[in-house]
């Protein structure tokens, strides 16, 4: 059996190094192709798989919505706490069987190499599952894209890719999961370069752009496909309607940030509680099922509900309630540990804040303002481009999934207002790798903006070109520094004596008396910092430097010695800027 691996290894090696060499950029394109039918097919399986789960537990499949609203009161409190129990166990089993082991993809193409663990994820896989076929509010697309990505994952190293490469073939997976989830390919691929790669390079986005068009095919022959979401036929906006978009992205921007920090404190008190993992997400689950008491709308991802506001009148007040009743929901079921994404519900927040905006506004010019489905529609990829910090890839997303060009405008408005209003009060996204890419950033931007004028000391050790050999061994004696700055009659730097440049005459006393600091001068100009010069460019000047301090000049036109920066000066606004 592992001769006839290490032959299947060794074909598919030589099958696509001799149609695309390893050293030109679209070697990586024939890969893709294969991830995104792979990322196809294992969405489809853990949709299966869910609706295997969901039979055993109703008798049948479908919305979590419906089913909810058809069992009794009792009913849906239990399952989502039974669910939760459930779910628990299988995350203490991953935690005792693949421990310290990484199964983030975002992790593993971020600042991994692009290792998924196969135990870890099946694991949290199944918790996942469990989850969510119970009611728990809480995406499904975060366990297809994680599946994908681990499938590509596997490839790789079976392949015996190389780290670069194999971070890459990880990203076409996961594009190609979000693809398969969300019928939106471009957006797919944007999602995984704007966010988890960081940065739109052709050399990266062409294969995970094929990733995702193949997944998006694939899905596309396997009968019962269907989109999601169905959007409806989006009208044409007049000129001054697309202000009120303006003010959606304002409202979307000011509450999304709101949403983050709820998640993270429910996040906090369940961390807080140190409650066993079952318990936890038991509580959690339980939670979740009082509310559904109420409203059974908040079980499941939100699809079906989102569905239903976009194509059927709701009374606002009934929006209200389910809207605040799925956050709760929504705060618990992460909060508690749950496995799953948050994608998804970042959607149904949208769409219910721009249901309720278009409402609103229809009240006050019901002759002039377009049908409340339209800025549900806009309020979708608002509210998502600020949770995310990708207005790109929430523009696209909202486009592909209406295809229509009239929603582009006050989409792209919304959007982007959206975007910067969320960035100026918290530079925070539902992803940790985009706050620590934030966070990096601005590390960077304070590191550039800090200039060594703040971290000038006087000069001691600085004597002029015609100091005799008596001076310079007594300054040596006096200070126990490795140079000396010398400098001419206009105090101009003109270089250093170093200690061990004078034990050569040591020996030759008599030699050493006729000697100045001029004749042991080092004229070394590219180890000195100006005033201006940032923290970053100076640090780089210590890191080439072998002493404890730099000498600081006016300029390399007018080298005025000003003084000298130390190095544990420096260190300390370093890590004091960094937090």
């Amino acid at each position: 059996m592992r001769l006839l691996l290490l032959k299947i290894r060794i074909y598919l090696q030589g099958l696509f190094s001799d149609l695309f060499p390893a050293s030109q950029a679209h070697s990586m394109l024939p890969w893709a192709t294969v991830i995104g039918v792979v990322g196809a097919l294992t969405t489809i399986a853990f949709r299966e798989s869910l609706n295997g789960v969901q039979w055993l537990l109703f008798g049948h499949s479908g919305s979590l919505v419906a089913m909810a609203a058809d069992l009794p009161w009792y009913m849906r409190m239990i399952m989502p706490a039974a669910g939760g129990v459930v779910a628990g166990v299988f995350l203490v089993l991953a935690r005792r069987y693949a421990p310290g082991a990484t199964s983030d993809y975002m992790e593993a193409i971020a600042i991994g190499d692009g290792r998924i663990s196969l135990p870890q994820t099946l694991l949290r896989s199944l918790s996942s599952l469990c989850t969510i076929a119970s009611g728990g509010s809480i995406g499904r697309e975060g366990s297809m894209v994680q599946l994908s990505a681990l499938c590509a994952s596997i490839l790789g190293r079976f392949t015996q890719f190389d780290p670069v490469r194999l971070r890459l073939l990880v990203a076409c997976g996961a594009a190609a999961g979000i693809t398969s989830a969300y019928n939106a390919p471009i957006a797919g691929a944007f999602f995984v370069t704007e966010i988890v790669l960081g940065s739109i390079v052709m050399e990266n986005f062409g294969p995970v752009l094929v990733a995702s068009v193949v997944a998006n095919i694939t899905m596309r022959k396997f009968p019962g496909y269907q989109p999601a979401y169905e959007m409806p036929p989006f009208p044409e906006i007049a000129n001054l309607e697309v202000v009120l978009f303006v003010g959606l992205g304002v409202i979307a921007g000011l509450a999304a940030p709101q949403f983050l920090r709820l998640l993270d404190l429910f996040k906090d008190r369940f961390r807080k509680s140190r409650l066993p993992l079952p318990a936890r997400l038991g509580v959690g689950g339980l939670i979740v099922g009082l509310l559904s008491v109420w409203v059974p709308q908040v079980w499941g991802n939100g699809y079906s509900v989102v569905n239903s506001l976009l194509h059927q009148p709701w009374v606002w007040s009934t929006v209200l309630m389910v809207l605040i009743f799925k956050i709760v929901a929504t705060a618990v079921t992460t909060g508690s540990g749950a496995v799953g994404g948050i994608f998804t519900p970042t959607l149904f927040v949208g769409a219910a804040i721009g249901q309720l905006f278009g409402q609103m506004m229809h009240l006050v010019w019901p002759h002039a303002v377009s049908a409340p489905f339209t800025y549900a529609m806009v309020g979708m990829g608002a509210f998502l481009a600020a949770a995310t910090n990708a207005p790109l890839m929430a523009i696209l997303m909202i486009f592909e999934m209406t295809l229509s060009y009239q929603v582009m405008l006050p989409l792209m408005l919304s959007c982007v207002v959206a975007y910067f209003i969320a960035r100026h009060i918290e530079s925070t996204s539902m992803y940790e790798v985009t706050i620590r890419r934030n966070r990096e950033e601005k590390a960077r931007l304070r590191l550039r903006s800090t200039q060594m004028r703040e971290l000038i000391k006087p000069a001691e050790t600085v004597l002029p070109l015609h100091a005799s050999f008596d001076d310079l061994t007594k300054m040596f004696l006096q200070h126990p520094v490795k140079y000396i700055y010398i400098v001419d009659d206009a105090n101009r730097f003109e270089g250093v004596v170093a200690l061990r440049d004078l034990a050569s005459v040591f020996v030759d006393k008599s030699a050493a008396i006729a000697r100045q600091a001029k004749d042991f001068l080092r004229r070394d100009l590219l180890h000195v910092i100006t005033p201006e010069m940032s923290l970053d460019d100076a640090l780089q000047r210590f890191l080439t430097h072998q002493g404890e301090r730099l000498p600081v000049i006016q300029s390399a036109d007018n080298p005025v010695l000003l003084g000298v920066v130390y190095k544990t000066s420096l260190l300390d606004a370093y890590f004091r800027l960094n937090g």
